[in-house]
Formats: C-alpha cells, sequence, structure tokens
C-alpha cells in the first residue's frame, strides 16, 4: 500500500514504515533534532502498531526525504514524530506531509491531531501555526535540554 505523490512533491513515494526503514529513519531523525529519538523508541512504535509512514526518492536508490509516525486515541491522533531530510526542507513537503497526517487522522475517525513542540523550534512552530494548529497548553520540562535541563512542550491541535 504506497502511492506516489503529486504536485510540488512529485516523485516521492510514501509507504507505511518497516523495521527494514528503522537504521535509516533514525539515522534521519539523528541529522535533523538536536535530541533525536532512539533507535528502541521507533523500534517500539513499530511494535505498538502505530501508523508509521515513510516518503522516499521514487528515482535513484530511493533516499529518504522524510516519515511520520501517529498514535490514534479514542478521537484524536496524536503526532508523535515527524521530519523532513534536510535537503528536502522548504519545498513544500513538510506540509505535504501534514496534509497526509491529516487524511490519515480522518480516515482513522479522529476528530483532531495534537502534538508537543518545542519553543525553541521556532520554524516548526511557524509551519504548525500557518498549517492551523492552535496553542491549547503547556507541559513544564517535557523535553530533555542541554546541560541536564528541560524544555516545556508546547501543545498544539488542529481540529479536522
Amino acid at each position: 500500500m504506497s502511492d506516489t505523490a503529486t504536485g510540488p512533491t512529485s516523485g516521492l513515494t510514501f509507504a507505511p514504515m518497516t523495521p527494514a526503514d528503522v537504521d535509516e529513519v533514525h539515522a534521519l531523525e539523528c541529522s535533523v533534532f538536536p535530541h533525536p529519538w532512539s533507535r528502541a523508541n521507533f523500534d517500539e512504535s513499530l511494535a505498538s502498531g502505530y501508523d508509521a509512514w515513510t516518503v522516499r526518492e521514487a528515482a535513484g536508490a530511493g533516499a529518504l526525504a522524510g516519515y511520520y509516525l501517529l498514535m490514534y486515541a479514542v478521537d484524536e491522533a496524536h503526532l508523535l514524530d515527524v521530519a523532513v531530510a534536510a535537503g528536502r526542507q522548504r519545498q513544500g513537503l513538510g506540509r505535504h506531509l501534514l496534509d497526509r497526517i491529516g487524511a490519515r487522522a480522518k480516515e482513522q475517525g479522529m476528530a483532531s491531531v495534537l502534538l508537543e513542540v518545542r519553543p525553541s523550534n521556532e520554524r516548526a512552530l511557524a509551519v504548525y501555526r500557518r498549517y492551523g494548529y492552535r496553542e491549547i497548553g503547556r507541559r513544564k520540562g517535557y523535553y530533555p535540554a542541554y546541560a541536564g535541563l528541560r524544555e516545556d512542550a508546547i501543545v498544539m491541535r488542529l481540529d479536522l
């Protein structure tokens, strides 16, 4: 069950994430986030049956361009992780992933999508706000930060 994107993200193929993808997904995660998920986080997410997808270049070796993981609870999807490879950023792929995330959540009968984002991740915050996510709260000390400190999380929701 994979498909190919159209429009500004043409030439990309979406497919469910499998255990065979995890090394490459984890490498992308480490390349774009200062405090990345561990490889075990991805393994556990797949083992838990979370809705996890990869997006790859359709041509050549099928380089990983991005991915996302969603968890469903009652009527709300929780966006656990989303990333776009550095070389594919600022080309509309992040917005396309958000479109797909909303569509997947709707397919599963969800009424909204919830996420957490670091206040220091200003680029992501701007993207989410432009997309229509709104801040609904904060989680104090949610994320690890440098020198043993913790950083809050801004909790955002998109009503579908």
